[in-house]
C-alpha cells in the first residue's frame, strides 16, 4: 500500500514558476514509476508527466514539453513537478500517481495509487 500526498499548488500569475511535490509513504517508493496528471473543471483527467523508478526515463505531454520537468528523490520518497512559463490553461487540480514496478506510461488506468490532488490556478 502506498499513500501519496501532493503539495505546492497555489494561485500564480501567467509566466510564473511553481514546483509541486508528492510525498509517498512506504519503503518501496524506489520501485514505483510515478506520474503527474491534471484535471481542469469540466474536462477529463489528462497525463502531464511521468518518471521511471530510477529517474532515467521520463515522458511529457506535448502541452507541457519544454516548460515542465519531473524529477524524484528516492531517499526522500518524493517526486517533483517543476512548472515554468505557466499559462492560464495549466489551471487544474494536479494529481500524482504511482505504478508498481512499472515503466513510464501515460494512461491513467495503468497507475495503482493516487493522491488527493493539489489545486494550481494560473491567472492571466
Amino acid at each position: 500500500q502506498v499513500q501519496l500526498v501532493e503539495s505546492g499548488g497555489e494561485l500564480v500569475q501567467a509566466g510564473d514558476s511553481l514546483r509541486l511535490s508528492c510525498l509517498a509513504s512506504g519503503r518501496t517508493f524506489s520501485t514505483y514509476a510515478m506520474g503527474w496528471f491534471r484535471q481542469a473543471p469540466g474536462k477529463e483527467r489528462e497525463f502531464v508527466a511521468a518518471i521511471s523508478w530510477s529517474g532515467g526515463s521520463t515522458a511529457f505531454a506535448d502541452s507541457v514539453k519544454g516548460r515542465f520537468t519531473i524529477s524524484r528523490d528516492n531517499a526522500k520518497n518524493t517526486v517533483y513537478l517543476q512548472m515554468s512559463s505557466l499559462k492560464p490553461e495549466d489551471t487544474a487540480v494536479y494529481y500524482c500517481a504511482a505504478r508498481f514496478k512499472g515503466a513510464v506510461v501515460v494512461v491513467s488506468s495503468e497507475y495503482d495509487y493516487w493522491g488527493q490532488g493539489t489545486q494550481v490556478t494560473v491567472s492571466s
